[in-house]
């Protein structure tokens, strides 16, 4: 009787895929929406930042890499906090972390404490990506694959909106007093945000893994193997994807569009990539998240090829839309991988790791994509250079599908 009335309890305080369930994701994605700018206003400040200290492209581009590698340590750092103490407080630092970076920035007098406060950055704005993602997937059983590229939107969402917006503000009051306002205003609204979603958790902020559904799939792989290899694969992806998410600004001025195009371009590209991004958890709860992963990344090597060969003003828009169609899904799609394969009590962990690999790998595509730029002249060697890192994420993810398959054909001895 005990037993059945507890069960009635927390049943009543919460059922996955219910409404309360789909609240919880609304509000994810506005939080992600709110802090992803810690993502994209290092792109859209590149051309201002290297003229205002007259820095190379390749130095300019070390505050990116400061980024991306604050938000992967971040994200294991998080996703710690989230297992111990549950979101709110994962999302409490990274508010701490953005209103501090920004505002400090409003302040810097030299190129390497403008890279140094971006690192703080990247490690605030990570607390509204990896564990939320986590989080979401453990609101939904039925719709999983979906929740978790709906919580991964956010960013996109964040992408399409943000950098017209940070452009007006650099543009119109100087590239210093717009990241204090960003600051400030990340600071509130993410901290009203926050305290909304609690409210709906009931003070219940912390996740239990005891009931959630095994892994779906068995790759006979240890969990740190394959923790390892999705790595890799993550590294591989994402270096490639950095190519025009973060020099598209750059190019289009180079090109002599002017950085304004290049900012609408990535608020295309970013704007594209929440349909790629939704989509793919509709696929993913049907195929699977490593053929969406494989779908995605072969996808993208068409795109960057497209890049490589047409570079008027027309056909680089067309090019942005389709890159963030093809692309969108790829990184949600390794968390997806990670619950469908491993055990949910690990997940936050597990996806914290591999998504520090992916942005280990956006972090070292962006700055080497400048480094090839000030060497060549050119940005063609740099998307050469990220069309072969694509390739070797295809050819991990088709390796691990073909040992999928080859334990799918000996599931039905397994009873």
């Amino acid at each position: 009787m005990a037993h059945n009335s507890g069960s009635a309890l927390d049943s009543s305080k919460f059922v996955p895929d219910s409404r309360k369930a789909w609240i919880r994701l609304a509000i994810a994605v506005l939080i992600g929406s709110i802090g992803s700018v810690g993502m994209w206003s290092v792109v859209v400040a590149l051309p201002v930042v290297q003229a205002e200290f007259g820095a190379s492209r390749g130095g300019a581009s070390l505050a990116f890499t400061m980024v991306m590698l604050g938000f992967g340590a971040g994200g294991v750092v998080t996703g710690k906090i989230m297992d111990r103490f549950g979101i709110v407080a994962a999302i409490a630092s990274g508010i701490v972390a953005m209103g501090l970076g920004y505002i400090g920035i409003g302040f810097t007098t030299a190129l390497w404490q403008v890279i140094l406060l971006h690192l703080v950055i990247g490690l605030g704005s990570s607390a509204t990506f990896g564990p939320l993602m986590t989080e979401a997937s453990h609101w939904f059983d039925r719709y999983r694959g979906l929740a978790v590229t709906i919580s991964a939107s956010g960013n996109y969402v964040g992408g399409a909106i943000w950098p017209p917006i940070l452009n007006w503000g650099m543009q119109s009051y100087g590239w210093r007093p717009t990241h204090i306002a960003v600051g400030i205003f990340v600071s509130v609204a993410m901290t009203l945000a926050t305290l909304v979603l609690r409210s709906q958790m009931g003070g219940a902020t912390r996740q239990a893994h005891v009931d959630a559904p095994p892994p779906r799939i068995d790759l006979r792989l240890s969990n740190n193997a394959l923790t390892a290899i999705l790595g890799i694969a993550a590294v591989s992806c994402c270096v490639a994807m950095s190519m025009p998410q973060v020099h598209i600004v750059a190019y289009c001025g180079d090109l002599g569009y002017g950085a304004a195009r290049g900012a609408e371009m990535l608020s295309l590209m970013l704007g594209f990539g929440i349909i790629s991004r939704i989509g793919s958890g509709f696929l993913a709860d049907r195929i699977g998240g490593l053929r969406t992963l494989l779908l995605g990344s072969v996808a993208q090597g068409v795109a960057l090829t497209l890049f490589l060969f047409f570079d008027s003003l027309t056909s680089l828009f067309v090019i942005s839309a389709l890159f963030g169609l093809f692309q969108g899904g790829i990184v949600p799609s390794y968390a997806i991988i990670v619950r469908e394969s491993m055990p949910a009590r690990e997940a936050a962990t597990r996806v914290g790791i591999v998504i520090m690999a992916s942005v280990v790998g956006m972090s070292l595509g962006g700055w080497i994509s400048g480094v090839i730029f000030d060497a060549t002249g050119s940005y063609a060697a740099a998307f050469l250079n990220g069309m072969a890192w694509n390739a070797l994420n295809v050819m991990i993810v088709i390796a691990l599908l073909l040992r999928a398959r080859a334990r799918m054909r000996l599931a039905p001895s397994m009873g």
